[in-house]
Protein backbone atom coordinates (compact mmCIF):
# COMPACT_ATOMS: atom_id res chain seq x y z
CA UNK A 1 0.00 0.00 0.00
CA UNK A 2 3.09 2.32 -0.31
CA UNK A 3 3.60 4.81 3.08
CA UNK A 4 1.15 8.00 4.31
CA UNK A 5 2.58 11.62 4.59
CA UNK A 6 0.35 14.07 7.25
CA UNK A 7 1.32 17.86 6.53
CA UNK A 8 0.30 19.23 9.76
CA UNK A 9 0.86 22.94 11.45
CA UNK A 10 -0.52 26.05 12.54
CA UNK A 11 -3.45 28.05 10.59
CA UNK A 12 -1.99 29.68 7.69
CA UNK A 13 1.66 27.88 7.20
CA UNK A 14 0.67 27.03 3.68
CA UNK A 15 0.01 23.51 4.47
CA UNK A 16 -2.96 23.47 1.67
CA UNK A 17 -0.35 24.92 -1.10
CA UNK A 18 1.94 22.10 -0.51
CA UNK A 19 -0.29 19.18 -0.38
CA UNK A 20 -1.67 20.84 -3.79
CA UNK A 21 1.83 21.21 -5.24
CA UNK A 22 2.37 17.59 -4.32
CA UNK A 23 -0.74 16.01 -5.52
CA UNK A 24 -0.38 18.23 -9.39
CA UNK A 25 -3.07 19.64 -9.28
CA UNK A 26 -5.36 21.84 -7.33
CA UNK A 27 -7.73 20.23 -4.71
CA UNK A 28 -7.57 21.53 -1.36
CA UNK A 29 -9.05 25.44 -1.59
CA UNK A 30 -5.66 28.26 -0.77
CA UNK A 31 -6.78 31.51 0.77
CA UNK A 32 -5.52 33.94 2.74
CA UNK A 33 -8.10 33.69 5.73
CA UNK A 34 -6.43 31.43 8.54
CA UNK A 35 -8.14 28.18 9.02
CA UNK A 36 -9.55 27.60 5.64
CA UNK A 37 -9.12 23.33 5.86
CA UNK A 38 -11.37 22.05 8.16
CA UNK A 39 -11.80 18.12 7.66
CA UNK A 40 -8.40 15.70 6.96
CA UNK A 41 -8.38 15.70 3.38
CA UNK A 42 -6.01 12.80 1.26
CA UNK A 43 -4.63 11.95 -2.23
CA UNK A 44 -2.05 10.24 -4.01
CA UNK A 45 1.06 12.56 -4.04
CA UNK A 46 4.62 12.03 -5.44
CA UNK A 47 7.80 13.66 -5.93
CA UNK A 48 10.05 12.68 -8.61
CA UNK A 49 9.42 8.67 -8.56
CA UNK A 50 8.66 8.59 -4.81
CA UNK A 51 4.66 8.44 -4.75
CA UNK A 52 2.74 7.92 -1.47
CA UNK A 53 -0.50 8.73 -0.16
CA UNK A 54 -0.63 12.58 1.56
CA UNK A 55 -3.13 13.67 4.27
CA UNK A 56 -3.85 18.06 4.17
CA UNK A 57 -5.05 18.99 8.23
CA UNK A 58 -6.63 21.55 10.13
CA UNK A 59 -4.80 24.18 12.05
CA UNK A 60 -3.24 23.23 14.92
CA UNK A 61 -4.96 25.64 17.39
CA UNK A 62 -5.98 25.48 21.28
CA UNK A 63 -9.74 25.21 22.24
CA UNK A 64 -11.56 24.30 25.01
CA UNK A 65 -13.00 20.72 24.41
CA UNK A 66 -15.97 20.32 22.67
CA UNK A 67 -15.18 23.78 20.39
CA UNK A 68 -14.27 23.63 16.70
CA UNK A 69 -10.86 24.00 17.36
CA UNK A 70 -10.72 21.08 19.32
CA UNK A 71 -12.88 18.95 17.00
CA UNK A 72 -10.58 20.06 14.37
CA UNK A 73 -6.95 18.63 15.98
CA UNK A 74 -9.29 15.90 16.80
CA UNK A 75 -9.09 15.24 12.70
CA UNK A 76 -5.77 16.10 12.99
CA UNK A 77 -4.70 13.41 15.48
CA UNK A 78 -6.76 10.59 13.44
CA UNK A 79 -4.47 11.44 10.75
CA UNK A 80 -1.34 11.12 12.73
CA UNK A 81 -2.02 7.89 13.94
CA UNK A 82 -2.72 7.10 9.72
CA UNK A 83 0.75 8.30 8.66
CA UNK A 84 4.19 6.56 8.72
CA UNK A 85 6.05 10.15 8.45
CA UNK A 86 4.48 13.82 9.72
CA UNK A 87 5.82 17.02 8.34
CA UNK A 88 5.34 19.91 10.39
CA UNK A 89 5.30 23.08 8.59
CA UNK A 90 5.90 26.33 9.82
CA UNK A 91 6.47 30.17 8.52
CA UNK A 92 9.68 31.01 7.79
CA UNK A 93 8.80 34.67 7.72
CA UNK A 94 6.97 34.60 10.89
CA UNK A 95 9.72 32.75 12.63
CA UNK A 96 9.02 30.43 15.31
CA UNK A 97 5.39 31.15 17.46
CA UNK A 98 4.72 29.78 21.42
CA UNK A 99 2.06 27.96 19.26
CA UNK A 100 5.07 26.07 16.91
CA UNK A 101 6.42 25.12 20.15
CA UNK A 102 3.52 23.75 22.07
CA UNK A 103 2.98 21.63 19.23
CA UNK A 104 6.45 20.56 18.40
CA UNK A 105 6.36 19.04 22.24
CA UNK A 106 3.23 17.67 21.18
CA UNK A 107 4.60 15.81 17.99
CA UNK A 108 8.34 14.74 19.92
CA UNK A 109 5.78 12.54 22.05
CA UNK A 110 4.00 11.11 18.54
CA UNK A 111 4.90 7.79 17.21
CA UNK A 112 5.64 8.87 13.71
CA UNK A 113 8.49 10.07 12.43
CA UNK A 114 8.72 13.86 12.09
CA UNK A 115 10.14 16.22 9.57
CA UNK A 116 10.77 19.64 10.36
CA UNK A 117 10.24 22.26 7.09
CA UNK A 118 9.88 26.07 7.05
CA UNK A 119 7.97 26.98 4.16
CA UNK A 120 8.20 30.54 2.23
CA UNK A 121 11.56 30.27 2.08
CA UNK A 122 11.82 32.11 -1.23
CA UNK A 123 13.09 35.30 0.01
CA UNK A 124 16.93 35.70 2.21
CA UNK A 125 14.82 37.50 4.71
CA UNK A 126 13.31 34.38 5.73
CA UNK A 127 16.89 32.67 6.31
CA UNK A 128 17.90 33.74 9.78
CA UNK A 129 14.13 31.84 10.88
CA UNK A 130 15.37 28.80 9.63
CA UNK A 131 18.42 28.31 12.11
CA UNK A 132 15.94 29.30 14.72
CA UNK A 133 13.62 26.28 14.49
CA UNK A 134 16.47 24.18 15.79
CA UNK A 135 15.34 25.01 19.15
CA UNK A 136 11.82 23.07 18.68
CA UNK A 137 13.86 19.87 18.93
CA UNK A 138 12.71 17.96 15.72
CA UNK A 139 15.95 17.98 13.93
CA UNK A 140 17.11 20.17 10.83
CA UNK A 141 15.02 22.38 9.17
CA UNK A 142 14.13 21.83 5.80
CA UNK A 143 14.14 25.36 3.60
CA UNK A 144 11.13 25.25 0.98
CA UNK A 145 8.90 27.25 -0.50
CA UNK A 146 5.23 25.00 -1.50
CA UNK A 147 4.51 28.19 -3.75
CA UNK A 148 7.00 27.95 -6.37
CA UNK A 149 8.19 24.51 -5.62
CA UNK A 150 12.09 24.74 -3.94
CA UNK A 151 13.08 22.31 -2.16
CA UNK A 152 11.30 19.60 -2.98
CA UNK A 153 14.52 17.52 -3.77
CA UNK A 154 16.01 18.15 0.04
CA UNK A 155 11.95 17.15 1.00
CA UNK A 156 12.04 13.90 -1.07
CA UNK A 157 15.73 12.57 0.56
CA UNK A 158 14.50 13.24 4.20
CA UNK A 159 11.44 11.33 3.51
CA UNK A 160 12.86 8.24 2.03
CA UNK A 161 15.81 8.57 4.77
CA UNK A 162 12.60 8.59 7.44
CA UNK A 163 11.25 5.72 6.20
CA UNK A 164 14.28 3.51 5.66
CA UNK A 165 15.06 4.58 9.15
CA UNK A 166 11.23 2.53 10.36
CA UNK A 167 12.47 0.18 7.64
CA UNK A 168 9.52 0.69 5.32
CA UNK A 169 10.51 0.63 1.41
CA UNK A 170 9.84 3.34 -0.14
CA UNK A 171 9.84 2.36 -4.00
CA UNK A 172 7.26 -0.15 -3.01
CA UNK A 173 4.49 1.68 -5.06
CA UNK A 174 6.54 2.08 -7.90
CA UNK A 175 7.93 -1.37 -8.04
CA UNK A 176 3.90 -2.40 -7.96
CA UNK A 177 3.13 -0.52 -10.40
CA UNK A 178 6.27 -1.93 -12.44
CA UNK A 179 5.61 -5.56 -12.03
CA UNK A 180 1.88 -4.90 -12.95
CA UNK A 181 2.81 -3.24 -16.21
CA UNK A 182 5.19 -6.32 -16.50
CA UNK A 183 2.09 -8.82 -15.85
CA UNK A 184 0.07 -6.78 -18.99
CA UNK A 185 1.99 -7.41 -21.18
CA UNK A 186 1.55 -10.10 -23.49
CA UNK A 187 3.64 -13.58 -23.30
CA UNK A 188 4.91 -15.84 -26.12
CA UNK A 189 2.45 -18.67 -26.80
CA UNK A 190 -0.43 -16.37 -25.11
CA UNK A 191 -3.92 -15.78 -26.67
CA UNK A 192 -3.91 -14.99 -30.90
CA UNK A 193 -6.13 -13.68 -33.14
CA UNK A 194 -9.42 -16.47 -33.26
CA UNK A 195 -8.89 -17.93 -29.35
CA UNK A 196 -11.72 -17.92 -27.22
CA UNK A 197 -9.66 -15.88 -24.47
CA UNK A 198 -10.78 -12.40 -23.78
CA UNK A 199 -8.00 -9.75 -22.16
CA UNK A 200 -9.42 -6.86 -20.93
CA UNK A 201 -7.68 -3.70 -22.02
CA UNK A 202 -6.53 -1.22 -19.96
CA UNK A 203 -9.31 1.48 -20.40
CA UNK A 204 -11.78 -1.73 -19.63
CA UNK A 205 -9.94 -2.58 -16.39
CA UNK A 206 -9.33 1.20 -15.41
CA UNK A 207 -13.86 1.38 -15.65
CA UNK A 208 -14.31 -1.93 -13.48
CA UNK A 209 -12.27 -1.15 -10.90
CA UNK A 210 -13.51 2.64 -10.77
CA UNK A 211 -15.50 3.40 -7.98
CA UNK A 212 -19.12 5.02 -7.69
CA UNK A 213 -18.88 8.79 -7.45
CA UNK A 214 -21.53 9.90 -5.52
CA UNK A 215 -21.90 13.93 -4.23
CA UNK A 216 -23.84 15.00 -1.10
CA UNK A 217 -25.03 18.39 -1.51
CA UNK A 218 -27.80 20.68 -0.13
CA UNK A 219 -28.28 23.70 1.43
CA UNK A 220 -25.93 24.70 5.03
CA UNK A 221 -26.70 22.65 8.33
CA UNK A 222 -28.63 19.97 6.32
CA UNK A 223 -26.77 17.24 7.91
CA UNK A 224 -24.47 16.28 5.01
CA UNK A 225 -21.19 15.33 7.25
CA UNK A 226 -23.35 13.71 9.35
CA UNK A 227 -24.77 11.51 7.06
CA UNK A 228 -21.55 10.65 5.53
CA UNK A 229 -20.32 9.70 9.46
CA UNK A 230 -23.15 7.64 9.33
CA UNK A 231 -22.37 5.86 6.69
CA UNK A 232 -18.65 5.28 7.00
CA UNK A 233 -19.07 4.52 10.42
CA UNK A 234 -16.26 6.94 11.77
CA UNK A 235 -16.35 10.54 13.02
CA UNK A 236 -14.50 10.89 9.81
CA UNK A 237 -15.97 14.58 9.03
CA UNK A 238 -16.00 17.65 11.29
CA UNK A 239 -19.85 17.96 12.32
CA UNK A 240 -21.48 20.26 15.36
CA UNK A 241 -24.36 22.60 15.29
CA UNK A 242 -22.66 25.62 13.69
CA UNK A 243 -23.71 25.97 9.76
CA UNK A 244 -20.87 26.37 7.29
CA UNK A 245 -18.81 23.63 8.84
CA UNK A 246 -17.30 22.29 5.69
CA UNK A 247 -15.69 24.17 3.51
CA UNK A 248 -14.54 22.44 0.99
CA UNK A 249 -15.49 19.18 -0.96
CA UNK A 250 -14.29 16.33 1.13
CA UNK A 251 -13.63 12.72 -1.00
CA UNK A 252 -14.57 9.92 1.49
CA UNK A 253 -13.83 6.38 -0.18
CA UNK A 254 -15.82 4.13 1.35
CA UNK A 255 -17.36 0.20 0.27
CA UNK A 256 -20.92 -0.67 0.37
CA UNK A 257 -22.04 -3.99 -0.65
CA UNK A 258 -19.06 -4.81 -2.12
CA UNK A 259 -19.35 -1.82 -4.28
CA UNK A 260 -16.49 0.68 -4.31
CA UNK A 261 -17.95 4.07 -3.41
CA UNK A 262 -15.97 7.71 -3.15
CA UNK A 263 -18.11 9.72 -1.46
CA UNK A 264 -18.30 13.76 -1.84
CA UNK A 265 -18.89 16.16 1.12
CA UNK A 266 -19.82 19.52 -0.13
CA UNK A 267 -20.27 22.93 1.67
CA UNK A 268 -23.66 24.25 1.83
CA UNK A 269 -25.29 26.24 -0.94
CA UNK A 270 -26.95 29.39 -0.55
CA UNK A 271 -28.97 31.93 -2.48
CA UNK A 272 -26.32 33.55 -5.02
CA UNK A 273 -27.34 37.02 -3.50
CA UNK A 274 -26.26 35.77 -0.17
CA UNK A 275 -23.07 34.47 -0.94
CA UNK A 276 -20.45 37.81 -0.72
CA UNK A 277 -17.32 36.34 0.87
CA UNK A 278 -14.53 35.36 -1.66
CA UNK A 279 -14.21 32.04 0.57
CA UNK A 280 -17.94 31.59 0.65
CA UNK A 281 -17.44 31.80 -3.36
CA UNK A 282 -14.74 29.26 -3.26
CA UNK A 283 -16.35 26.59 -0.99
CA UNK A 284 -19.83 26.63 -3.39
CA UNK A 285 -17.56 26.42 -6.66
CA UNK A 286 -15.94 23.78 -5.53
CA UNK A 287 -19.39 22.01 -4.85
CA UNK A 288 -20.29 22.54 -8.32
CA UNK A 289 -17.34 20.79 -9.59
CA UNK A 290 -18.32 17.46 -7.07
CA UNK A 291 -21.35 17.80 -9.18
CA UNK A 292 -20.06 17.80 -12.54
CA UNK A 293 -17.50 15.46 -11.57
CA UNK A 294 -20.10 12.94 -9.76
CA UNK A 295 -22.39 10.27 -11.55
CA UNK A 296 -25.30 10.25 -9.20
CA UNK A 297 -25.72 13.00 -6.57
CA UNK A 298 -28.04 13.29 -3.43
CA UNK A 299 -29.73 16.29 -2.64
CA UNK A 300 -30.17 16.37 1.23
CA UNK A 301 -33.24 18.55 2.39
CA UNK A 302 -34.41 19.29 6.14
CA UNK A 303 -36.78 17.59 6.78
CA UNK A 304 -37.74 20.23 9.01
CA UNK A 305 -37.98 23.31 6.87
CA UNK A 306 -39.40 21.22 4.19
CA UNK A 307 -38.57 22.03 0.40
CA UNK A 308 -37.54 25.23 -0.58
CA UNK A 309 -36.57 27.13 -4.04
CA UNK A 310 -32.80 27.00 -3.47
CA UNK A 311 -33.14 23.11 -2.98
CA UNK A 312 -35.02 23.06 -6.43
CA UNK A 313 -32.50 25.54 -7.64
CA UNK A 314 -29.82 22.89 -6.55
CA UNK A 315 -31.70 20.20 -8.20
CA UNK A 316 -32.61 21.70 -11.40
CA UNK A 317 -28.64 22.32 -11.38
CA UNK A 318 -27.99 18.35 -11.38
CA UNK A 319 -30.57 18.04 -13.98
CA UNK A 320 -28.98 20.28 -16.36
CA UNK A 321 -25.52 18.69 -15.37
CA UNK A 322 -26.65 15.52 -16.75
CA UNK A 323 -26.18 13.91 -13.44
CA UNK A 324 -28.49 11.09 -11.41
CA UNK A 325 -30.48 11.92 -8.72
CA UNK A 326 -31.67 11.04 -5.40
CA UNK A 327 -33.82 13.50 -2.66
CA UNK A 328 -33.12 12.35 0.81
CA UNK A 329 -34.97 13.88 3.82
CA UNK A 330 -33.15 14.13 6.42
CA UNK A 331 -33.67 14.29 9.91
CA UNK A 332 -37.08 13.15 9.57
CA UNK A 333 -37.38 11.88 13.03
CA UNK A 334 -38.01 15.32 14.26
CA UNK A 335 -40.97 15.37 12.09
CA UNK A 336 -44.78 15.57 13.00
CA UNK A 337 -47.21 15.46 10.38
CA UNK A 338 -44.95 13.20 7.83
CA UNK A 339 -47.78 13.07 5.16
CA UNK A 340 -47.78 16.77 4.34
CA UNK A 341 -43.96 16.91 4.21
CA UNK A 342 -44.03 14.37 1.46
CA UNK A 343 -47.29 15.83 -0.24
CA UNK A 344 -45.34 19.14 -0.21
CA UNK A 345 -41.88 17.58 -1.38
CA UNK A 346 -44.23 15.88 -3.99
CA UNK A 347 -46.35 18.94 -5.25
CA UNK A 348 -43.19 21.35 -5.46
CA UNK A 349 -41.31 19.23 -8.05
CA UNK A 350 -44.23 18.46 -9.95
CA UNK A 351 -45.16 22.22 -10.26
CA UNK A 352 -41.47 23.14 -10.68
CA UNK A 353 -39.07 20.10 -12.17
CA UNK A 354 -41.01 18.12 -14.21
CA UNK A 355 -38.30 16.35 -15.77
CA UNK A 356 -37.72 14.76 -12.35
CA UNK A 357 -41.28 12.83 -12.27
CA UNK A 358 -40.55 9.59 -10.37
CA UNK A 359 -37.19 10.35 -8.80
CA UNK A 360 -36.65 8.49 -5.73
CA UNK A 361 -37.26 10.06 -2.30
CA UNK A 362 -35.52 8.77 0.58
CA UNK A 363 -36.42 9.65 4.56
CA UNK A 364 -34.18 8.77 7.44
CA UNK A 365 -32.26 10.32 10.65
CA UNK A 366 -28.90 10.93 9.43
CA UNK A 367 -28.18 11.54 13.29
CA UNK A 368 -29.35 8.32 14.59
CA UNK A 369 -29.64 6.19 11.76
CA UNK A 370 -32.83 5.38 11.73
CA UNK A 371 -33.84 4.76 7.87
CA UNK A 372 -30.09 5.16 6.70
CA UNK A 373 -29.74 1.56 4.81
CA UNK A 374 -32.17 2.56 2.28
CA UNK A 375 -30.72 5.36 0.83
CA UNK A 376 -28.06 3.08 -1.27
CA UNK A 377 -30.50 0.67 -2.88
CA UNK A 378 -32.06 3.93 -3.69
CA UNK A 379 -29.00 4.78 -5.58
CA UNK A 380 -27.69 1.72 -7.05
CA UNK A 381 -31.20 2.00 -8.68
CA UNK A 382 -30.70 5.76 -9.88
CA UNK A 383 -27.47 4.81 -11.06
CA UNK A 384 -28.60 1.88 -12.97
CA UNK A 385 -31.34 3.87 -14.89
CA UNK A 386 -28.73 6.60 -16.19
CA UNK A 387 -26.85 3.77 -17.41
CA UNK A 388 -29.63 1.69 -19.00
CA UNK A 389 -29.42 1.42 -23.31
CA UNK A 390 -31.83 0.54 -25.40
CA UNK A 391 -31.73 -1.12 -28.54
CA UNK A 392 -32.36 1.07 -31.41
CA UNK A 393 -34.24 -1.76 -33.26
CA UNK A 394 -36.47 -1.69 -30.04
CA UNK A 395 -36.52 1.89 -30.05
CA UNK A 396 -37.33 2.75 -33.24
CA UNK A 397 -40.37 0.07 -33.16
CA UNK A 398 -41.79 2.25 -29.83
CA UNK A 399 -40.73 5.35 -31.73
CA UNK A 400 -43.62 4.08 -34.88
CA UNK A 401 -45.89 3.42 -31.89
CA UNK A 402 -45.71 6.61 -30.38
CA UNK A 403 -46.20 8.83 -33.58
CA UNK A 404 -49.06 6.97 -34.86
CA UNK A 405 -51.00 7.42 -31.35
CA UNK A 406 -49.81 11.23 -31.29
CA UNK A 407 -48.38 12.59 -34.68
CA UNK A 408 -45.79 15.09 -35.06
CA UNK A 409 -47.79 18.87 -35.72
CA UNK A 410 -47.99 20.36 -38.74
CA UNK A 411 -46.44 24.23 -38.43
CA UNK A 412 -46.56 26.49 -40.70
CA UNK A 413 -48.86 24.42 -43.50
CA UNK A 414 -46.32 21.97 -43.11
CA UNK A 415 -46.33 18.17 -41.78
CA UNK A 416 -42.80 17.28 -39.59
CA UNK A 417 -42.07 14.10 -40.62
CA UNK A 418 -39.76 12.16 -37.69
CA UNK A 419 -38.49 9.32 -39.51
CA UNK A 420 -36.35 6.96 -36.90
CA UNK A 421 -33.88 7.92 -34.28
CA UNK A 422 -31.33 5.97 -32.00
CA UNK A 423 -30.19 5.91 -28.30
CA UNK A 424 -25.98 7.30 -29.07
CA UNK A 425 -25.11 7.71 -25.09
CA UNK A 426 -26.20 6.94 -21.54
CA UNK A 427 -25.12 8.73 -18.84
CA UNK A 428 -27.59 9.98 -18.71
CA UNK A 429 -29.40 8.38 -21.81
CA UNK A 430 -29.56 10.41 -24.60
CA UNK A 431 -31.35 10.10 -27.86
CA UNK A 432 -30.98 11.63 -31.41
CA UNK A 433 -34.49 12.28 -33.54
CA UNK A 434 -33.94 12.42 -37.56
CA UNK A 435 -37.11 14.80 -38.78
CA UNK A 436 -37.43 17.20 -41.85
CA UNK A 437 -37.71 20.44 -39.65
CA UNK A 438 -36.06 19.74 -36.39
CA UNK A 439 -35.92 23.50 -35.50
CA UNK A 440 -40.23 23.59 -36.07
CA UNK A 441 -40.71 21.11 -33.44
CA UNK A 442 -42.66 22.38 -30.84
CA UNK A 443 -41.04 21.72 -26.92
CA UNK A 444 -44.56 20.53 -26.04
CA UNK A 445 -44.23 17.81 -28.47
CA UNK A 446 -40.72 16.77 -26.75
CA UNK A 447 -42.03 16.44 -23.37
CA UNK A 448 -44.87 14.48 -25.01
CA UNK A 449 -41.93 11.65 -26.35
CA UNK A 450 -39.83 12.36 -22.92
CA UNK A 451 -42.79 11.14 -21.24
CA UNK A 452 -44.18 8.63 -22.74
CA UNK A 453 -40.09 7.11 -23.55
CA UNK A 454 -39.62 7.38 -19.11
CA UNK A 455 -43.44 5.46 -18.86
CA UNK A 456 -42.64 2.76 -21.58
CA UNK A 457 -38.60 1.80 -21.00
CA UNK A 458 -38.73 2.64 -16.69
CA UNK A 459 -36.55 5.91 -17.04
CA UNK A 460 -38.01 7.54 -13.90
CA UNK A 461 -36.00 10.58 -11.91
CA UNK A 462 -33.49 10.99 -14.55
CA UNK A 463 -32.28 13.34 -17.18
CA UNK A 464 -32.69 12.74 -20.83
CA UNK A 465 -31.70 14.10 -23.24
CA UNK A 466 -33.81 14.67 -26.87
CA UNK A 467 -31.25 15.95 -29.95
CA UNK A 468 -32.75 16.75 -32.78
CA UNK A 469 -31.22 16.34 -36.08
CA UNK A 470 -32.27 17.10 -40.20
CA UNK A 471 -32.45 13.90 -42.15
CA UNK A 472 -30.68 13.94 -45.22
CA UNK A 473 -33.51 14.34 -48.46
CA UNK A 474 -32.22 11.46 -50.90
CA UNK A 475 -33.70 12.99 -53.63
CA UNK A 476 -32.41 16.41 -52.93
CA UNK A 477 -29.90 17.54 -55.65
CA UNK A 478 -30.80 15.25 -58.43
CA UNK A 479 -32.25 16.61 -62.16
CA UNK A 480 -36.00 16.30 -62.62
CA UNK A 481 -36.16 14.59 -66.03
CA UNK A 482 -38.70 16.58 -68.22
CA UNK A 483 -41.49 13.95 -69.31
CA UNK A 484 -41.25 12.80 -73.13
Amino acid sequence: MGFTLAIVGRPNVGKSTLFNRLVGKRIALVDDTPGVTRDRRSARGRIGDLKFEIIDTAGLEEGKTGSLSDRMRSQTQLALKEADVTLMLYDARAGITPMDEHFADWLRRSTSQTILAANKCEGKLADANVYEAYSLGLGEPLAISAEHGEGLGELYQAIVDALTEQGIDPYEDEAREKAAAEARKPKEGGPIEGDLDYEFTDEEDEAEARPLRMAIVGRPNAGKSTLINTLVGEDRLIVGPEAGLTRDSIAVPWEWDGMAVKLYDTAGMRKRARVTEKLEKLSVADGLRAVQYAEVVVLLLDSERGIERQDLKIAELVVKEGRALVIALNKWDAVDDRLAAKRQLTDSLTKSLPQLKGVKVVNFSGLTGKGVQHLMPAVQEAYEIWNARIPTAGFNRWLADALEKHPAPSVGGRRIKIRYGAQIKARPPTFTLFCNRPDDLPDSYKRYLENEMRRDFDLPGVPLRLNLRKSDNPYEGRRRKRDR
